[in-house]
């Protein structure tokens, strides 16, 4: 990895209107290049229509466009054009109408885009089986880049520490978590210090703010944090782009401020032995106050 300088771009979306969302993604990913003089910038979930569209999986996959396609083209040229990394997440038409994914693209600054991922952890009530309308994902990978190896979550994925561990051990060296998070400013900070101190990873935590078309309103507070939990960047409840340096040492010291060197290693010092039966179902001891039924769809996969 080398130094760089990562931005979220924090902005509120116009419900439902795809061709608006993407002309102030690319007002606001222009300013996020030249004003900040940004490297990677990453924008909030699913950008193009807000998080709750209102709409079923059929009429949410007549709205948006395969990735890459027509939501991405144009994102892609500017990426280019200012020779930046983006991320840009957006619902995604998957191959049968009807089969939407909970999308995030990774754009070079040639354009190209380097990789998609779609959502693994859908919130249970996004979920298309559980009368949502979102298809999981079913791969996690991570992405060498000119400025290092870069893994993506979406949102509520950042609950799942085994995900982010996975793409650490894959090699990520800074994760990116574009979101619409409504629970609570607590939770989105500790998972976010968590996912990045339990895996020494950066994490650029993007969240949404403002309205969706069922008046879900978000707020914001999108952060950057370091591999040794401290926020280098953190954002207020409206409209605008947070950005910090990004050092290739991070683990030099114990924390920031101290010269007290490192000692340890959470990838290295794992005792692998005791893991054997984590890949298990289970659920909680506790019962949730809405538990959602998983059901078979005839356009579920």
């Amino acid at each position: 990895m080398k130094e760089f300088i990562a931005a979220s771009v924090q902005i509120a979306i116009k419900p439902n209107d795809v061709q608006a969302n993407i002309d102030k993604a690319l007002h606001w990913l222009e300013k996020a290049a030249n004003e900040y003089d940004a490297d990677l910038v990453v924008f909030p979930e699913t950008i193009t229509t807000g998080f709750e569209t209102t709409l079923d999986a059929f009429a949410l996959w007549d709205l948006v466009d395969k990735v890459p396609g027509k939501t991405t083209q144009a994102i892609q040229r500017a990426a280019k054009a200012l020779d930046v990394h983006v991320v840009f997440p957006t619902y995604s038409r998957g191959a049968e109408r009807g089969i939407v994914y909970n999308s995030s693209a990774l754009i070079a600054p040639s354009g190209d885009i380097v990789g998609v991922y779609n959502k693994t952890h859908p919130f249970p009530g996004e979920r298309l089986d559980c009368g949502g309308w979102t298809t999981p994902g079913n791969r996690a990978e991570v992405y060498e880049t000119a400025l290092g190896t870069i893994g993506m979550i979406i949102c509520y994925d950042g609950d799942f520490p085994e995900l982010s561990r996975l793409l650490a051990v894959k090699g990520a060296e800074v994760i990116v978590r574009p979101s619409a998070l409504l629970r609570s400013f607590d939770i989105w900070y500790i998972t976010n210090c968590a996912r990045a101190y339990d895996n020494h990873v950066y994490v650029v935590a993007t969240n949404a703010v403002g309205p969706d078309a069922k008046s879900n309103y978000y707020f914001g507070n999108s952060m950057i944090v370091n591999p040794i939990a401290w926020r280098l960047a953190q954002a207020r409840g409206g409209e605008e782009i947070i950005a910090a340096k990004l050092d290739p040492q991070p683990l030099r010291y114990i924390t920031t401020g101290s010269h007290a060197l490192q000692p340890f290693d959470h990838l290295e010092d794992r005792n692998l032995e005791i893991y054997a039966d984590i890949l298990r179902a289970a659920k909680s001891r506790f019962e949730p106050g809405k538990r959602l039924t998983r059901k078979q769809s005839a356009i579920a996969r």
